[in-house]
């Protein structure tokens, strides 16, 4: 539960403690927050209990824990029946970025690497960096709708 506190911030709330409740009162608070941390950790068991008591025995398997999205995308992707690693691992992104950043600086790009994304960006283009983006060149001029007028 408290995982991530360290030895000072567990200092700082002891001197806390003892400056806001006294070195007298604190024991008996101590036992009060305690026992209220136990009733809600039973309460929280039996409903858990009880729902699973609801689902049946198809749901014998059922962990609340696998509700958290983080842990059921885990577990799914350990079933692996869909192939869902293999398509995990046919991107190569570090591949992509040095192929976009050798097209940007002007660079060619190396002979291992061409096409091998599918053809769906051209590499070989040089582009013009002089230009503003988002700039249109001086002879381009913008479509013209003629239903739109």
């Amino acid at each position: 539960m408290f995982n991530d506190i360290g030895a000072l911030e567990l200092v700082t709330l002891v001197i806390l403690a003892v400056l806001v409740f006294g070195p007298h009162k604190l024991p008996k608070v101590i036992q009060d927050v305690s026992r209220t941390l136990r009733k809600i950790r039973e309460f929280s068991d039996s409903a858990k209990r009880e729902i699973r008591e609801e689902l049946g025995p198809e749901f014998k398997d059922f962990e609340f824990e696998d509700l958290n999205p983080k842990t059921f995308i885990r577990k799914q992707l350990d079933n692996d029946e869909l192939g869902l690693k293999e398509i995990r691992n046919s991107f190569d992104m570090k591949k992509d970025m040095t192929e976009l950043a050798d097209a940007v600086h002007g660079r060619e790009p190396e002979a291992s690497s061409s096409t091998s994304s599918g053809g769906a960006i051209d590499m070989t283009k040089k582009i013009d960096m002089s230009k503003k983006p988002g700039a249109p060149a001086l002879d381009d001029r913008p479509p013209f709708d003629v239903d739109a007028t």
